[in-house]
């Protein structure tokens, strides 16, 4: 049996880049439009949990009388979780899920790096926005280890 490919000086072949059937395609362009085309991401078990902890806490800030206006607003490479209005005050939330405290607190996950780029994409949220509103940064620590999560509120977190 011969085998055909190209070898490199130590014998093995070079392990060729994934395509699509003759097509081309990488395999991140391929995975972007089955997200495009069936509106369904493959994440990973970290992402849904956060996805589904920054929806548990968009409604929790509901029902408390907040009104939200962006999701996942993204800016000077920081990711705004929930902006939102309480009263007339502007309100950047930041919310962290966890399922054990393992890898800390949630609230301990907020630390001063993580603040310093919220508050550079708060700066330009609020110029875009045009808003001369009070502002002020909620973190929203939600502990996911039950059948019910428990959700806290801290308000003015930093």
């Amino acid at each position: 049996m011969q085998r055909t490919g190209v070898r490199t000086e130590f014998g093995r072949r070079p392990r060729p880049n994934y395509r699509g059937p003759d097509t081309g395609w990488s395999k991140n362009r391929l995975r972007r439009i089955w997200d495009l085309v069936t509106g369904f991401a493959l994440r990973t078990q970290s992402a849904v949990l956060g996805i589904r902890g920054e929806r548990r806490a968009a409604r929790y800030l509901r029902l408390r009388g907040y009104r939200i206006l962006a999701l996942n607003f993204r800016a000077a490479g920081a990711e705004i979780d929930l902006v939102a209005l309480d009263g007339e005050t502007l309100v950047f939330v930041e919310v962290k899920t966890r399922r054990s405290e393992a890898a800390g607190s949630p609230l301990a996950a907020v630390d001063a790096r993580k603040q310093a780029r919220l508050r550079r994409a708060a700066e330009v949220y609020a110029a875009r926005a045009g808003t001369q509103r009070p502002v002020r940064f909620d973190v929203v620590a939600i502990r996911a280890r039950r059948l019910v999560p428990r959700v806290e509120l801290v308000k003015g977190a930093f």
